[in-house]
């Protein structure tokens, strides 16, 4: 059987391994706590690069090319004339 003086000799042990692990505890908490906001950050920011990179980047329009000046054909001039004789023609009846 353990004696008085082995006990609380024990027990001063327990007590002060107690306080030891209770501040540990505290300090391992806050480490916790610490790494879970960063990662919460690097998560977001993940998401931001993902999310720019899948976004569509705004393409220039492409503008009409001009044909050359010998290709063109001057219908326009030829659909008035022909308006114009239709119109003539209607007056007349």
């Amino acid at each position: 059987m353990a004696t008085l003086k082995q006990i609380q000799l024990r027990l001063q042990r327990s007590k002060k391994k107690l306080t030891r692990l209770n501040k540990e505890e505290t300090a391992t908490k806050g480490n916790i706590k610490k790494l879970e906001s960063a990662l919460k950050k690097a998560k977001a920011a993940e998401k931001a690069a993902k999310a720019k990179k899948k976004k569509p980047v705004a393409k220039k329009k492409s503008v009409a090319r001009k044909k050359p000046a010998a290709a063109k054909v001057k219908k326009p001039v030829a659909k008035k004339k022909t308006a114009k004789k239709r119109k003539a023609a209607k007056k007349k009846k």
